[in-house]
């Protein structure tokens, strides 16, 4: 446990400084969204909505890769933006 974030946990994901973007800072999704907390301030950003039955998080340099049931979704931390979603269901 790491200020209350279990990282063992599939939906929580530490940020490594010198790691790119977000360094020091933990990732989660909650309520069906996702969250930057950082421990200095103890405050915590919406980063992303509508992150549908999420599975886990990973973070690799500045992108998170979010993998949930019916698709995958990566977010840039440079940009704050969604940069792609790749769906795992057949049309």
């Amino acid at each position: 446990m790491i200020h209350g974030f279990d990282l063992e946990n599939d939906l929580v994901c530490e940020g490594i400084i010198g790691d790119g973007c977000g360094g020091g800072r933990i990732f989660l999704v909650k309520d069906d969204a996702l969250f930057a907390y950082d421990p200095q301030t103890d405050s915590s950003m919406l980063l992303l909505e509508d992150v549908l039955n999420a599975v886990r998080i990973s973070k690799k340099s500045c992108l998170i890769t979010i993998e949930c049931k019916s698709e995958t979704i990566c977010f840039d931390l440079s940009s704050l933006s969604k940069v792609w979603k790749y769906s795992l269901v057949k049309k």
